[in-house]
């Protein structure tokens, strides 16, 4: 046997050895697992004989996904290829994440309502897929919970500055995955792999993402919080009592490997966890076949043995066509803003004020008038964005600096005006960005506003060279009218690969938003940034995704019978969209009522979640015929499955797939009367005895029916189905802004109302 010492060098050897084919990469291979030759004791011993060398293989997935993922040249990547029981095989990609009050702002009330009936979330394990933790801080403190549920099976792995001790009755778990990430250091990809200077090897969390996350999801409360003087009050997650299990894919600056992630989910399933919260996806925009896709692969495995997974619907908004993470058993989560912003205001030297937001905690600039200069006026790209070594100093010294947003962080902007010499900087969004402001913890006096506010002062200097201004700082106001609003940068619909599907699910809270912080960097990450804070203010999907991943858990611990495609249904089909001020929701981007493209089926509403009347709920089979349907052959499907299965010869429709919502989609080239007709089925779950009623809201010019239009529940009919037929003439059919029309259908018993989302649109075939 070799010692671990020989065991490192060996393969450190043999990767540097293959790390030397300019060519070599890191594939994912997925093996049909019943083939194996009975001559070979397990899988490992099967791949290393016949598909690659004991050394250059990273990670053996049995659980979620069948296979290995190792270093190989294209050449022996399709050489495995040829074997009879491979069924695919592609390259690992990296990833990136998609980056209080709010458990107040979703009607979560002491005492009463989910929190009382769940018992906070108590022995329901959330896993988070993310940057680690900081174990230490106190709202991962397990003081008066119970003991670790028995049917957990985890582990905590220890490592740098993380050992068993860091776990505990709230952190039952802790995990780290880094092959595939170091595996990538040898291509070129990323220098040196994990840089150690600024990354702990171990489950402990050098960034701060994960540890936000998690403590989002299922912080404990935590009284005295605040972002140095912002957000002030008692911190606290969606599922103050659930447990954590913590799987660090992501690495500071570095991003998310697939590889590592597959091996996430696997290790997650067999441990034990209940959810499974990832604030992780593609960062192009563009979305991946669903068996080309680790995440859509992993989560279906976790779905198909009950496992609730949450995921972000990324920040490429307002974009259309812009939402990530598309696959139907994924319960996709955009981002809206809470009734709690962190006013500033620029005001100019004529008096006018421009309102905006910041969370600098500097001195302030007292009031007192500085000139104001714009860099781009040069028509320098670099210098109108503040880029890097991109500033004269001799032009902003002492000066207020205009700087564009876009292209490098919004923080680190303001450090190259400081570096330069400027006393403060107005951060402008461009048209891509309109109005959405999320607050920053800047380095030097800094407000960041709209669109239009930033061409009114543009223009004001541009007709007045010896223009000034200065920054006021407000503080933190709650109370804000409108909210929810839909963030500009949250994904949007529609759904790229089917858009049979209606994505995102829905939005929550996910701008300035207050969680815990790793004692590892300052709020903005930068590595200049010195200061340390208990507790930070983000912005993103990210923030979004683990709201719902606490509302999941609370309503599993509620009702520990209820299936992943329950729980989602429950939460879209009770979504609110109304927003405080009792409007429809506003899309910030544009100012605009916000479509079902925006927020999906709505805002989380988890007053009414807890018990929502009637589901519809989906079984592995029904995803398995949709995936039939979208025209995934038998060995396709089996890449995502695990099983072998047979379509049958009558291709069923995508549409027939059992979702809480329906889109209606016709060929351009229909002419006359064209009909859709789709069939759902919805599970009792609130008193037996019960009696729904439909009501249509129909979509401009389309004709919705619904048979029947009357639903008798009793204690022996749990479960009724009924049909829906969409009529649209294309002589009357005109389209929205967004290129589709929206409407509703609602059951409603008197006590309840079960409303789904109807979407009409024109779209050809590819």
């Amino acid at each position: 046997m070799a010692t671990p010492l020989l065991h490192f060098l060996l393969i450190a050897l043999s990767l540097t050895k293959i790390n030397c084919n300019p060519t070599a990469r890191t594939y994912i291979v997925r093996v049909d697992s019943s083939s194996k030759p009975s001559v070979f004791p397990t899988h490992y011993h099967w791949y290393t004989s016949e598909f690659a060398e004991p050394t250059t293989i990273l990670h053996v997935y049995d659980t979620v996904f069948s296979g290995f993922a190792a270093v190989l040249t294209p050449e022996q990547a399709a050489a495995a290829l040829q074997h009879p029981s491979v069924l695919a095989s592609f390259e690992d990609r990296r990833r990136e994440l998609h980056t209080t009050r709010s458990p107040q702002f979703l009607g979560l009330r002491n005492q009463r309502g989910l929190w009382s009936e769940s018992d906070y979330g108590s022995d329901v394990i959330i896993g988070i897929f993310d940057t680690g933790i900081w174990p230490e801080h106190r709202s991962f403190s397990d003081l008066n919970l119970g003991p670790v549920p028995r049917r957990w099976k985890g582990v905590c792995e220890a490592g740098v500055r993380f050992s068993w001790r860091n776990c505990n009755r709230k952190i039952v778990g802790a995990r780290f995955f880094a092959k595939g990430h170091e595996a990538a250091a040898g291509f070129g990809g990323i220098v040196g792999g994990i840089n150690e200077t600024i990354e702990f090897k171990s489950p402990r969390d050098a960034d701060g993402h994960g540890t936000h996350t998690a403590s989002t999801a299922a912080g404990r409360y935590a009284f005295g919080a605040s972002m140095k003087g912002y957000a002030s009050g008692i911190a606290k997650g969606v599922a103050p009592k659930a447990r954590l299990a913590v799987y660090k894919v992501c690495w500071n600056k570095a991003g998310c490997f697939d590889s590592d992630i597959l091996a996430a989910f696997d290790a997650a399933v067999n441990d034990g966890v209940d959810v499974i919260s990832i604030s992780i996806g593609g960062g192009d925009g563009v979305s991946s076949p669903y068996y080309l896709d680790p995440i859509a692969i992993g989560s279906y495995g976790a779905v198909s043995r009950g496992i609730f997974v949450s995921s972000s619907a990324g920040n490429d908004g307002p974009n259309g066509m812009s939402v990530t993470n598309l696959a139907p058993w994924l319960t996709t989560v955009g981002a809206g803003t809470i009734d709690r912003n962190f006013p500033a205001e620029v005001v100019l030297g004529d008096g006018r004020k421009f309102f905006g937001v910041s969370l600098y905690s500097g001195k302030p600039l007292y009031g007192k008038m500085y000139h104001l200069v714009y860099p781009g006026k040069s028509g320098l790209l670099s210098a109108s964005l503040c880029m890097e070594n991109s500033l004269d100093p001799n032009s902003v010294r002492g000066k207020i600096v205009i700087c564009d947003r876009g292209s490098s962080p919004r923080v680190a902007k303001g450090l190259v005006v400081q570096k330069a010499g400027g006393v403060g900087m107005i951060l402008a969004n461009g048209v891509s960005n309109g109005e959405g402001l999320v607050g920053d913890a800047h380095l030097l006096p800094a407000c960041a506003i709209g669109s239009d506010e930033g061409d009114k002062i543009k223009a004001y200097l541009s007709s007045n060279p010896q223009a000034t201004a200065t920054i006021n700082f407000h503080g933190t106001v709650i109370g804000i009218k409108p909210a929810p609003v839909v963030a500009s940068f949250s994904g949007r619909g529609p759904n790229g690969l089917n858009p049979e599907i209606l994505k995102p699910d829905l939005i929550a809270p996910g701008v300035n938003i207050l969680a815990a912080w790793t004692d590892a960097v300052g709020p903005t990450g930068l590595d200049l940034d010195t200061r340390k804070t208990e507790f930070n203010i983000l912005s993103g999907t990210s923030m979004a995704c683990p709201h719902v991943s606490g509302a999941a858990a609370l309503l599993k611990s509620a009702h520990p019978d209820w299936s992943p495609a329950a729980i989602r249904s429950a939460l879209m089909t009770t979504a609110n969209l109304k927003d405080n001020s009792w409007n429809s929701v506003l899309d910030e981007s544009s100012k605009r009522p916000a479509t079902p493209y925006d927020y999906g089926a709505g805002h989380l509403n988890l007053d009414l979640a807890m018990n929502p009347g009637l589901v519809y709920d989906l079984k592995n089979d029904d995803y398995v015929s949709f995936l039939c349907a979208i025209e995934y052959g038998p060995k396709t499907i089996q890449v995502i499955t695990r099983s072998r299965v047979n379509c049958p010869v009558r291709k069923p429709l995508p549409e027939t797939l059992n979702y809480p919502s329906i889109s209606a989609l016709f060929p351009s080239s229909s002419v006359g009367v064209s009909k859709k007709v789709f069939f759902r089925m919805v599970t009792n779950v609130g008193e037996a005895n019960s009696v729904y009623q439909v009501r249509v809201d129909q979509p401009k010019g389309v004709k919705v029916s619904v048979k029947p239009e009357k639903l008798v529940f009793s204690e022996s009919v749990r479960r009724l189905g009924y049909y829906v037929t969409v009529a649209v003439d294309a002589n009357n059919f005109v389209m929205g802004e967004s290129g589709a029309l929206f409407g509703s259908l609602s059951w409603f018993d008197g006590k309840h109302v079960v409303r789904s989302t109807i979407v009409v649109t024109q779209i050809d075939p590819l």
